[in-house]
């Protein structure tokens, strides 16, 4: 039986099948984490909605601007701080206690959403102090991301249930889209994008809580360091040096930059599905969607007992989510595109996430946050490229909308089609680092326990 990137494995179900999806939050400091970031993240959905419309709406009160090209800057603008900071910020990660970074990162992130609140209550926020905020909570996003993903490995005592820690993660995120979303287009309508941007401060009081209820984490394994340019130049040497790696970060940053142009275009869709009284519930009830199919797919990993047969399911997520975004972009009926905007939310969890469960499992310890550094780069950091692109080609005086996110889909669509196509080469790399690890030999063995495995403490 072929165990390695692509293979399929017998999966078998156990009685305790919803405790077993749960397993991770046996362990108080995970649990923790899940319950704080979980309502945190609510509020931080309610801000990215009520920042996008923000913006259409000022963009459209001013002749002079393109909505297009003003929505692509402002994502630009909170995403390409990631892309340049991520890979020094990874090293530094791997130095600094993890633990700390998050407790900090969680409160300049409150300060930033607080401070989005003052102005937009105020009643003079303008576009370039959204840009500016966003630039800041970009440069935040660069050193939490990687230290969030590293840190899971420490909150989980039993190592074979980190992709469960993983998966769920994710589910705690799209859980969040879900309400997010759908609360923010009902409270824009209701009242402002303000009051949006004000639950969000106070939600970080939740996260920001439960960090600091979380007892000691376990004592990290001493290391001797190296000056942090050499452990950044050993980070880019593994991450694009090895061909499976550079592979997973190839596919997740075309990825990315195609999705990235869906999210940034997607309030100018809404004008083409709705009457403009009922503008921002609609892109609320888009997002909604997208969370729905997101919450799917982060559900679909958690039931999965192996990191086996993640490479082919990462290719046909991406496949899948390009598809649905070109069908989005040409519907004009409300609830094919509410449909399509689920598959490609599901798509793009599922390829994003397995990703990450892959990159976990070959990695070593001491180089996770480097490699979740560059992973963070890859899926984060190249979406303002993505965002400006569109931004700029999307005017109606060059491709349009509806093209541009086509195009976009179809790229991923190629991205995916070509990782599929090296799968052979990339199989054999890694199943070498499989059998050393004792995945590999386990799963053949039918042993259940051991099909969980993704990283051991030590190579």
């Amino acid at each position: 039986m072929s165990t390695t990137l692509d293979s399929p494995v017998s999966e078998s179900k156990s009685a305790g099948g919803m405790s077993f999806m749960l397993r991770a939050l046996q362990y108080r400091n995970y649990r923790l984490f899940f319950m704080g970031q979980g309502v945190s993240l609510i509020g931080s959905w309610l801000t990215t909605t009520a920042t996008a419309w923000l913006v259409y709406r000022l963009a459209l009160g001013n002749p002079l601007l393109k909505a297009a090209m003003v929505l692509g800057v402002v994502r630009f603008a909170a995403q390409i701080p990631t892309f340049l900071v991520a890979p020094i910020a990874g090293v530094m990660v791997d130095r600094w206690n993890r633990h700390r970074v998050i407790v900090v990162t969680q409160i300049l992130s409150m300060l930033q959403s607080a401070v989005l609140a003052f102005l937009a209550l105020s009643g003079k926020i303008t576009i370039a102090e959204v840009v500016g905020l966003n630039f800041f909570q970009g440069f935040v996003n660069a050193f939490d991301a990687p230290a969030r993903q590293a840190f899971v490995v420490e909150m989980v005592e039993r190592i074979e249930d980190l992709p469960n820690a993983i998966a769920l993660n994710s589910s705690m995120f799209n859980g969040a889209r879900l309400l997010g979303p759908a609360v923010a287009g009902l409270l824009i309508a209701a009242t402002s994008e303000g009051v949006c941007f004000l639950i969000d401060a106070i939600s970080y009081f939740a996260v920001i809580i439960a960090l600091l209820l979380m007892s000691a984490t376990r004592p990290v394994k001493k290391i001797e360091r190296k000056h942090p340019l050499h452990e950044l130049r050993e980070g880019f040497r593994y991450a694009f040096g090895f061909p499976p790696v550079r592979a997973i970060l190839l596919l997740g940053g075309l990825t990315s930059i195609s999705v990235s142009a869906f999210q940034t275009l997607m309030p100018m869709f809404v004008e083409d599905l709705a009457p403009a009284s009922h503008g921002a519930k609609v892109f609320g009830f888009l997002g909604t969607a997208v969370g729905v199919g997101a919450l799917a797919g982060a559900i679909y990993l958690a039931s999965r007992r192996t990191v086996i047969g993640l490479g082919r399911i990462m290719a046909a997520a991406g496949v899948f989510m390009g598809v649905a975004m070109a069908w989005f972009a040409i519907t004009k009926v409300l609830w094919l595109a509410m449909i399509m905007a689920a598959f490609t939310g599901l798509g793009t969890i599922i390829a994003f996430a397995a990703g990450n469960t892959m990159l976990q499992a070959l990695v070593d310890d001491e180089m996770r946050g480097r490699l979740m550094a560059f992973y963070i780069m890859a899926v984060m950091g190249t979406a303002p490229v993505g965002s400006i692109i569109a931004g700029w080609v999307a005017v109606p005086e060059r491709l349009g909308k509806s093209m541009t996110v086509q195009i976009a889909g179809a790229i991923s669509v190629l991205a995916a089609v070509l990782f599929m196509m090296k799968m052979p080469q990339l199989r054999a790399l890694v199943r070498p680092i499989y059998v050393r690890k004792g995945i590999i030999p386990e799963v053949a063995q039918g042993l259940q326990q051991a099909s969980e495995v993704t990283t051991p403490p030590e190579q």
